[in-house]
């Protein structure tokens, strides 16, 4: 497995949630902290339970309906619970990593007529920023090897994968879908290439 000495990890402690007792860790990457949310035991060598999150402020936070995010968040937590074992990757990169000042600039044009894809494109931004790097220090530090993924985006799995992480499994999530986010969502499947 790939690992840099540009993540570390920082603490963890207990976080009671509305889905049952999470550890939550702290990583800090190149400046920037990151959060885990883990439950149960991991076994060496079992495949996790995982969802790769990146920070959604408006849609974990304060429930927007523009993006099916928080909705995500909520049923990747719920099925951990479930299983009783995996963990929530929580990255900070707003916006596709544009931050949270430039996604509400995107909202705005948005609002206009364009897609989230050409609205990060006409802010002078890539159409999706994100970056996957720090996953292998993660998971190394946590002792996992395979994850079964919770994800639509094929670009998590390719990232995941390079960094010598085995995903095992990839589980679809179809959650959050309104009146509101449709537009967005079919965007996601037709610029970004996600997956049903």
């Amino acid at each position: 497995m790939k690992a840099s000495d540009s993540t570390r990890f920082i603490t963890q402690a207990k976080l009671p949630t509305a889905f049952g007792e999470f550890v939550i860790h702290v990583f800090e990457h190149h400046g920037q902290e990151h959060l885990v949310l883990t439950q149960g035991d991991f076994i060496g060598g079992e495949p996790i339970l995982t969802r790769v999150h990146s920070e959604c402020l408006t849609g974990d936070g304060l429930f927007s309906l523009r993006c099916d995010c928080g909705p995500q968040l909520a049923y990747a937590m719920e099925q951990i619970a479930h299983e009783g074992v995996g963990m929530v990757v929580y990255l900070r990169q707003e916006g596709r990593g544009i931050g949270l000042t430039e996604k509400i600039k995107a909202y705005q044009l948005q609002d206009q007529g364009l897609d989230t894809f050409d609205a990060n494109v006409q802010l002078g931004h890539l159409p999706d920023g994100r970056s996957y790097d720090m996953l292998a220090d993660v998971f190394k530090h946590l002792n996992v090897s395979k994850v079964k993924l919770m994800t639509n985006n094929p670009d998590k799995i390719r990232s995941i994968e390079s960094q010598g992480v085995q995903v095992v499994d990839r589980l679809p999530i179809k959650v959050g879908h309104n009146t509101h986010n449709k537009a967005y969502l079919k965007t996601k499947k037709d610029r970004f290439l996600h997956l049903d």
